[in-house]
C-alpha cells in the first residue's frame, strides 16, 4: 500500500472524520529506516499492545504479536475478539511495544493509523510466513497502515533520527 488518504479508500473503508494520510510499513521503512529498525526490534519482543476504539468511542487495549513482512505490518486475531469488530467498524488503532520495566528500559516505539481487513490468500501467506508463530486458519488478518510512528527513550539506548515520522 502506498500513501493514501481517506478519499482514496472505498466507501466501506472511508473514515468521514479525517483526511489522515497513511502508508505501509515499507514506505515508512524507506523514508525513516533507522526509526523502522528501532521499531521492528521492539515490536518483535511480543507482546505489543493494540488499542482500538469501541462503538461508543472508549478505548480498548489488547496484547498482540505484530508481524512485519514484505513491507507490511500485520496482525492476526481470533474472529471472536472484540478488536476484530472495533477494527472493522472504525479502523483506527494505536500499537505500542511492551517495555521491560517501569523505567522504560530499551525504549518505546508506537505507531498509529488505520487497519484494513485482508482477505487476499497471497497476503495471508506472506503474513503467516513472516509470523513468529503458526497462525490458525480461523484467524482474521489485518494490515496496519501507518499515520504516525514515534519513539522515546530514557537515556539507556540511543534513539534514531528522526524519532517521529508521518507520511
Amino acid at each position: 500500500m502506498a500513501t493514501v488518504t481517506c478519499a482514496d479508500l472505498s466507501a466501506s473503508d472511508r473514515r468521514a472524520d479525517t483526511m489522515t494520510r497513511v502508508s505501509s510499513w515499507g514506505v515508512f521503512e524507506a523514508q525513516a529506516p533507522n526509526l523502522a529498525v528501532f521499531g521492528a526490534e521492539r515490536l518483535a519482543a511480543a507482546p505489543a499492545y493494540l488499542a482500538t476504539l469501541r462503538k461508543a468511542g472508549a478505548p480498548r487495549v489488547h496484547p498482540i504479536a505484530p508481524i512485519i513482512g514484505a513491507g507490511r505490518l500485520f496482525v492476526f486475531m481470533e474472529p471472536t475478539s472484540p478488536k476484530v469488530r472495533d477494527l472493522r467498524e472504525r479502523g483506527w488503532y494505536a500499537l505500542h511495544n511492551g517495555v521491560a520495566d517501569t523505567s522504560g528500559t530499551g525504549g518505546e516505539f508506537s505507531v498509529s493509523g488505520q487497519a484494513t481487513l485482508i482477505d487476499d490468500p497471497e497476503l495471508r501467506t506472506v503474513a503467516a510466513v513472516a509470523a513468529s508463530y503458526q497462525p490458525e486458519d480461523r484467524y482474521i488478518l489485518f494490515e496496519l497502515a501507518i499515520a504516525e510512528a514515534r519513539c522515546n527513550g530514557y537515556g539507556d539506548v540511543p534513539l534514531p533520527d528522526p524519532s517521529r515520522w508521518m507520511p
